[in-house]
């Protein structure tokens, strides 16, 4: 076996993933920015969906806030941290696109009127539970 094989990058620091996030957010059309008062966060910590079952954590990589304040994307890098940390920079990065382009869907639609992709994630909380009920 090749020696690179055996060798695995580490996960990267804080601030490299927020320069990944920041080229990121530098392709998206300016139009998607529109009405994104809080722009988008990195935060820090991990965080898991409220409905996380015991054995098979449901982790949020990032998420559309609408609030009296604004509206924001925020990003987990500690969720990103947990899920990926043996995966490849170039593997972490293509996943890290689509949670953006992901929560940007959401605010555009909000934009719109629609709610399509709420229903979807919706259906995909509905498969875990029934996934994790039936492990037990």
């Amino acid at each position: 076996m090749d020696q690179t094989q055996l060798t695995r990058e580490p996960f990267p620091s804080y601030e490299a993933f927020q320069e990944m996030l920041s080229e990121i957010m530098d392709e998206m059309p300016q139009d998607f920015y529109e009405g994104l008062s809080g722009g988008i966060v990195l935060q820090v910590e991990a965080k898991y969906h409220k409905i996380t079952q015991p054995g098979r954590p449901l982790l949020i990589m990032g998420e559309y806030q609408r609030s009296a304040l604004g509206k924001q994307i925020k990003i987990y890098y500690g969720s990103f941290k947990k899920v990926y940390m043996n995966q490849l920079e170039s593997v972490i990065a293509k996943r890290l696109r689509e949670v953006v382009l992901h929560e940007f869907t959401h605010h555009l639609e909000g934009r719109a009127g629609l709610k399509t992709l709420e229903e979807t994630d919706r259906e995909r909380i509905g498969a875990y539970l029934k996934k994790t009920k039936n492990k037990t």
